[in-house]
């Protein structure tokens, strides 16, 4: 070659490299200025982009993330490869590729075979107007979904939808709305929009956008693993931790309702289950046991009732309103302490009502006053100067645990954090009020974390902390909430057929936010749709539908407003078709605690969901990705809620009436929709039935339709009154065939922190259909106290109607069961 070739092909060379890219290895992230926005390209781990983008080039701005634990580049495990060719900066992963536009600021995510997920198109920077907010900006960014894709999540909405295409959703979280800015789309992949702030989701013909009131940046996360809903809930709990797990007891049954006035009010009813064989595991004293409203939240019992101080001048200022013209009586539980003590040796546990507020007559209020840490909102109970305290401070979390701790040191097992949201009747101007962390239209929505984490912290800080599990149950909730021992109810609803139709969509699209844990209160809580009386027919039958659906959720908890009663055996006697009815899917709910509690650990073992709706485990199946009222429970269980009367009827002035004389012989149908891909056995007849079509299911008072995937293996405990009554040493598993199956058996010291620790031990099964085989496998880990020899009782239910059943003893060394 001459040195002239040499040259002209050097020239050539450099003027071709900037469509065949230069590579570069081992990045995590990459930063362009386009049209004037930087914008930042970062991996968190293989699964997980972060993307930044700012109003303008100056990288250096911070932003507080609340939800977000993973730092970019922390979790990368392999090659992160960058390409620049033609025109267009690809970051890539094992996962995932993102690809910015150099010309547009256009983002473009594909899996690692480079098929199309989402475009992100037009950021929108407009400076705030508000003088709190001075520097800040109102954001908003566009995205392009495919037409005919479906997209789940933004938390507990109260409404009938599964898919939110089409829809236009506020991120601003009140009692019974809980808005969280994640969604999740049918093509397997998520995205969350960090901000804590009042935001927006609208979803036109033209363009999906995410938008919001105050940020320094635009500031979202990618995430993408196999394709899979599971596997962005994986990312999830990878980006804001892993789910903590419940302690057993909590997977038992639960009364509680608005209010147990007494404490010989509250152990009397756990006296009644007793002496009635009804399982329960829980009682929850709500609120007022500090007394007045002034005294709101003191987080002491000092109402008279609860301290053998009725008739002490010293101490009649702290009684309730409503209880003034009670008549006086000698009480035979004389203390909060001999309350607590009474519930635990009759084998109960206790969760008590705290609040994020608290009234002018508290300690608190004067200690949080005195460092600036109370809001001037109007919230609940109105016009009594209670006020909301300052979660964001540091300082003022401390004083909030500090007097909570008076009653872990009495006890108490699980705390119920009320009005987490906080309960906010809103003026104009409050938004500018400034929190220890900004204004409060810029945070309002991480209120619930803080809120919820300030505690779990301090418990766990604590030596008693770790002995027993920190538990909360919360309002309101705030993305990665299920890191910090807190799960949802989804607030103050009506007891009406419509709420519970809402509330199951409701329930699926919180739990893809990435949350495993949530319930409702069973029947519902405001009864004002019907005579509040639990001998009302209409009423009962709702009452039953709805607690035959809650054996089947994360926890089951009966719960109801004043002047409504809801123990079990105000709505009847043995005998009696509703009474019979609830009490029958109590039992279950504890013949299935192995299966449940197993199905918890799941969520925490390898980031799994209780509440799985359709579209996790058949997404290929379109009309059951679509249905907002079934949803498989753990992983093996189809689920369809009854919600719609079939046996009584209401009048005008809300009086229940029969249409049946004997409704315990009444059998009305209901439809049910089977998925495509498996084979489905009737939970209640084990009758086999073909997916991918619309079944009737013959519906009497007592039964709900539940199905079993073919392939599930389900554990059966004993008949117990209480969670830890008897040990898991002599199970039913019943395998049903027509497919291959798995599960593990989970189990630990049921209220400890040491599963952490490893702790624990799992029992594999796994179903051969082709060699009609149940291998139960070397059992795996130990921990202190567990059983070392079991009997296991094994039903094999087939699709030609046949059963076999099997006796094996097992040592924790793997055996086979021929079927």
């Amino acid at each position: 070659m001459t040195k002239q070739k040499t040259i002209l092909l050097v020239l050539l060379l450099a003027l071709l490299l900037p469509l065949h890219a230069a590579k570069r290895k081992n990045l995590t992230g990459i930063c362009r200025v386009v049209d004037g926005h930087a914008t930042e390209l970062s991996f968190c781990s293989p699964s997980i982009v972060r993307v930044r983008v700012f109003p303008g080039t100056d990288t250096n701005i911070q932003k507080k993330s609340y939800s977000v634990l993973l730092k970019p580049g922390q979790n990368v495990v392999g090659t992160i490869t960058e390409e620049e060719r033609d025109g267009k900066l690809t970051l890539r992963s094992s996962m995932l590729n993102a690809t910015l536009d150099l010309r547009t600021g256009y983002i473009t995510f594909a899996d690692n075979k480079g098929k199309e997920l989402l475009q992100a198109t037009g950021s929108l920077f407009t400076p705030c107007t508000h003088e709190v907010d001075h520097g800040k900006y109102q954001v908003r960014q566009g995205f392009r979904l495919a037409d005919d894709e479906a997209v789940y999540g933004l938390g507990q909405l109260r409404d009938t939808l599964m898919s939110h295409r089409g829809q236009k959703v506020e991120m601003w979280n009140h009692n019974t709305y809980i808005s969280i800015p994640f969604f999740l789309s049918g093509k397997g992949y998520g995205l969350y929009w960090d901000n804590a702030g009042r935001s927006l989701f609208d979803d036109t013909a033209a363009e999906t956008t995410m938008s919001s009131e105050v940020a320094p940046f635009i500031d979202y996360y990618f995430l993408y693993r196999d394709g899979t809903a599971d596997g962005v809930i994986a990312s999830i709990r990878e980006l804001s931790g892993q789910a903590t797990l419940p302690p057993l007891w909590a997977m038992g049954f639960w009364q509680c309702r608005e209010r147990y006035k007494t404490s010989d009010e509250l152990v009397g009813v756990l006296d009644k289950y007793r002496e009635l064989k009804i399982p329960v595991d829980a009682m929850v004293q709500d609120w007022q046991y500090w007394g007045c409203d002034s005294n709101w939240n003191a987080m002491r019992f000092m109402n008279p009732y609860y301290i053998n101080k009725v008739g002490d001048p010293a101490w009649q200022r702290y009684l309730p309103g409503d209880m003034k013209n009670l008549k006086p009586q000698q009480p035979r539980i004389k203390s909060p302490q001999e309350m607590v003590d009474y519930v635990h040796r009759n084998n109960g546990h206790l969760m008590i009502s705290i609040w994020a507020n608290f009234g002018p007559w508290t300690e608190q209020y004067k200690e949080l006053n005195a460092i600036g840490a109370l809001y001037p909102f109007d919230t609940w109970p109105r016009n009594q100067g209670v006020k909301v305290y300052d979660a964001f401070n540091p300082k003022a979390r401390d004083i909030y645990w500090r007097y909570l701790s008076h009653l872990q040191k009495m006890g108490f097992d699980a705390w119920w954090t009320d009005s987490s949201e906080p309960d906010h009747f809103e003026k104009p101007g409050d938004d500018d009020w400034m929190t220890a962390d900004g204004s409060w239209r810029s945070v309002k929505n991480a209120f619930p974390l803080v809120h919820n984490k300030g505690i779990y912290d301090h418990q766990r800080a604590t030596k008693e902390g770790n002995a027993k599990r920190a538990l909360m149950m919360t309002r309101s909730a705030s993305f990665g909430i299920q890191h910090y021992g807190t799960f949802s109810w989804s607030g103050d609803i009506l007891a009406s057929w419509q709420e519970m139709k809402q509330q199951i969509p409701s329930g699926l699209n919180y739990s893809l936010c990435g949350i495993p844990y949530w319930n409702t209160d069973l029947g519902g809580f405001f009864y004002w749709e019907f005579e509040q009386d639990p001998h009302n027919p209409a009423l009962q039958e709702l009452q039953t539908r709805w607690m035959e659906w809650g054996a089947f959720m994360p926890l089951m908890r009966n719960h109801c407003s004043s002047p409504m009663v809801s123990e079990l055996y105000r709505f009847g006697k043995a005998g009696d078709w509703c009474y019979d009815a609830i009490v029958k899917y109590i039992r279950l709910r504890y013949r299935l605690l192995p299966y449940t509690y197993s199905s918890a650990a799941d969520c925490v073992l390898h980031s799994g969901t209780m509440m799985r709706a359709l579209v996790m485990d058949f997404a290929n199946d379109r009309h059951a990705a679509t249905l907002n009222n079934e949803y498989l429970f753990g992983r093996s269980l189809l689920v369809k809620p009854v919600t719609d009367p079939m046996y009584t009827w209401k009048d005008s002035l809300k009086r229940g009436h029969l249409i049946y004389p004997d409704v315990s012989k009444a059998a009305a149908p209901t439809t049910v929709y089977l998925p495509k891909g498996t084979l489905w056995y009737d939970f209640w007849d084990d009758q086999p039935h073909a997916g991918g079509k619309t079944i009737q299911r013959l519906c009497p008072i007592d039964i709900m339709p539940v199905y079993v995937k073919a392939g599930a293996i389900l554990p059966f405990g004993p008949d117990v009154q209480y969670s830890t009554e008897k040990p898991w040493d002599d199970l039913e598993v019943k395998v049903y065939c027509g497919a291959n199956g798995h599960f593990e058996l989970y189990e630990d010291e049921g209220n400890n922190y040491n599963y952490e620790r490893g702790r624990y031990t799992l029992i594999p099964f796994d179903y051969d259909e082709a060699t009609h085989t149940l291998t139960i496998g070397n059992r795996k880990g130990a921990y202190k106290g567990m059983l070392t020899r079991r009997h296991f009782r094994i039903t094999a239910v087939t699709a030609n109607g046949k059963k076999a059943e099997q006796a094996v003893e097992y040592t924790g060394k793997k055996c086979e069961v021929k079927i």
